[in-house]
């Protein structure tokens, strides 16, 4: 089959996975640009209305600094259908008691107060928006305030296919799409849940009814998806998307960490490797998004900074939590209820001059990465899912050639996730990520990551006399070493080791049984693909191996790749996972943590099928680079 530009591949993607969805409702493409008509004259009139019967702009509304304060965004539910790893701790976290949040028509009542008194946008945000009951209601409501002229929704677009079209005749102007990853198996790494094909479905749906752009929030993590970054820049190729990458922050619960975040300049200096044709577009007033595009490219991309380029000089926003708190700071600790003088019958005036003392008292910035990490604020479901993932005013490389169809010995029923890995493997900068063949038609697929700069070091472990190959003076102690003199347990003081290249290789097999094993090798478990799973979970392990074994030290990984290959004749996947880094100790317990964890999520892939999976013939294959010698198991 003749090649084809990856990025007509992608928009297929999109378009075709809008068939996932249970609703099983037919949709048809329009071309993309395409608007909606009546809905687009009418938002057209309206604007050129209320640009003719401008106000005077509240001073209530403007702070010591002179921002103006014309953008509102409301929260109108704690709830979420999904447990981002960056938006919640694991856990969850406690719920407001539903009598405590603020009711529809306290939300309509404090929406007309804005709206009166200058706002001329409104967000809603949640938690997840859209699980809320009386959603369309509510915009519908908002719509019909005079000098509103934009309602945007901020959403995980799993409901989103089939509430937009209600949505969008109530009068939603706007929408914003979160969607972290193009591969369904990390979708649900990261998430902690399914549901990868219904906000594909969403997005394809916001296209269709004649949204443009439509923005797509992209929440950067090192480690986690920062490798995605070219892809999402090729989807805006021929769709009119904002993909809008946004640089990871530091909330309540999600153990944010200075090396995790990917800045702005990063991200920028990546993408312009492989297109440095890319033109920076006029930053709109008030604007939270450093906008590019390449040319000819339908679509564009934005920046949003928050922590390495802050924008608070220009910040316009104020939010209202689902409990009815009053935040003029996304990173501020400090709030004022509402509700509550709601509640106690405050006048209109009385509440007016409440919100203008907390906007007087709005600081000029936020108080810097570092010090917001360290500072009290709620997780961020509790204030919003996405707060900052701001909108700003719509604006209206070559290429790789990919053929997913043409990959020697791919399944008859290929996956996304694999048609992903073979586009992964042709883009410059990227590790490998490529299926292969081994053996007799065995399926053996290989997933690297980046450097993890997570860490620094790690811990030294003798390993046991086994039978081996030396290529160096191996040679074992009879000392434990993470026990001090009086047999407590200690770490191994690793400050005055050298540096040295140190590579670890580790195995592990698991035993499916003959039914399990047929479902694996032909990609029929309901759950998905367990392979890709597996591998993913491998990679993941590795680099948290520190957290799970108590006295290891944390290792900055340069490379981690895991290998999966079905053996017919015993039933089994043979999981092999390799470590690489630089450092002054050793990386075998990341290996055998990779191999350990790998396994263990091909048995919980396939629990369903059979209980009886054994997991076994876990080890260390070879090691090297250690003052120890080499290892290398016969």
């Amino acid at each position: 089959m003749a090649a084809r530009p990856v990025s007509r591949i992608l928009e297929r993607l999109v378009r075709s996975s809008a068939r996932g969805c249970s609703s099983g409702a037919p949709v048809t493409q329009p071309y993309p640009g395409e608007p909606s008509q009546p809905a687009t004259e009418e938002l057209s009139r309206r604007r050129q209305f209320l640009r003719e019967h401008a106000v005077p702009f509240s001073a209530f509304l403007t702070d010591s600094f002179g921002r103006q304060h014309n953008y509102l965004r409301i929260s109108l539910t704690e709830k979420c259908n999904l447990r981002c790893q960056y938006c919640m701790p694991e856990e969850g976290v406690p719920l407001t008691p539903k009598a405590d949040l603020l009711t529809t028509e306290e939300i309509l009542t404090l929406a007309r107060l804005f709206v009166k008194e200058g706002v001329d946008k409104i967000r809603l945000t949640g938690g997840e928006p859209l699980i809320r009951p009386d959603v369309v209601d509510i915009v519908a409501q908002l719509h019909r305030l005079e000098g509103l002229q934009t309602i945007g929704i901020t959403t995980n677009g799993i409901n989103l296919a089939r509430l937009l079209p209600p949505l969008q005749k109530a009068g939603l102007t706007a929408i914003n799409i979160s969607l972290d990853t193009l591969v369904p198996a990390k979708f649900e790494f990261i998430v902690r849940r399914k549901g990868f094909h219904k906000v594909m479905e969403g997005i394809h749906k916001a296209i269709e009814l004649g949204y443009n752009p439509v923005k797509v929030n992209c929440v950067v993590m090192r480690g986690l998806n920062e490798d995605e970054l070219l892809d999402f820049v090729t989807l805006t190729q021929g769709l009119p998307l904002d993909v809008r990458f946004i640089e990871y922050m530091p909330f309540d619960g999600n153990k944010w960490n200075f090396k995790k975040m990917v800045s702005y300049k990063e991200m920028l200096d990546t993408i312009r490797q492989q297109w440095p044709e890319l033109e920076k577009l006029p930053e709109e007033e008030s604007s939270t998004a450093k906008a590019f595009k390449v040319p000819s490219f339908l679509g564009r991309i934005s920046f949003i900074t928050s922590m390495s380029e802050h924008f608070c000089g220009t910040c316009n926003r104020l939010r209202i939590t689902a409990d009815g708190n009053l935040k003029v700071c996304l990173f501020g600790n400090s709030e004022v209820s509402l509700r509550d003088h709601l509640r106690a019958g405050a006048s209109e005036e009385e509440l007016l001059r409440i919100i203008g003392a907390a906007v007087g008292r709005k600081k000029p910035r936020h108080a810097g990465m570092f010090n917001i990490s360290q500072m009290k604020n709620r997780p961020m479901i509790l204030i919003e899912l996405f707060l900052l993932l701001q909108d700003s005013p719509p604006a209206s490389r070559s290429i790789f050639s990919w053929d997913p169809l043409h990959v020697q010995g791919l399944r008859p029923r290929m996956s996304f996730f694999n048609q992903m890995a073979t586009f992964w493997n042709s883009v410059p900068q990227t590790t490998p990520l490529v299926p292969q063949w081994m053996g007799s038609g065995s399926p053996q697929r290989h997933y690297s990551s980046y450097v993890d700069s997570d860490a620094n070091s790690k811990c030294l472990s003798p390993g046991s006399r086994v039978p081996a190959a030396h290529s160096g003076p191996w040679s074992t102690s009879n000392q434990l070493t993470h026990v001090d003199s009086e047999g407590q347990a200690a770490m191994v003081d690793v400050g005055g080791k050298p540096d040295t290249e140190r590579v670890a290789v580790a195995s592990a097999v698991v035993l499916l049984g003959p039914v399990a094993f047929k479902l694996v090798q032909q990609n029929q478990l309901k759950k998905g693909d367990a392979l890709g799973v597996a591998q993913l979970a491998g990679i993941q392990a590795a680099k948290l191996t520190s957290q799970l074994i108590p006295l290891c030290h944390h290792v900055a990984l340069n490379h981690v790749q895991v290998q999966l290959e079905l053996d017919s004749t015993r039933h089994a996947a043979v999981i092999q996972a390799s470590c690489r880094a630089r450092g002054p100790t050793g990386v075998e317990m990341e290996a055998l943590t990779s191999a350990a964890v790998a396994a263990l999520t091909l048995y919980d892939m396939c629990k369903a099928v059979s209980r009886d999976i054994v997991v076994g013939e876990i080890k260390l294959i070879s090691k090297t680079g250690g003052q120890r010698g080499d290892f290398h198991r016969a």
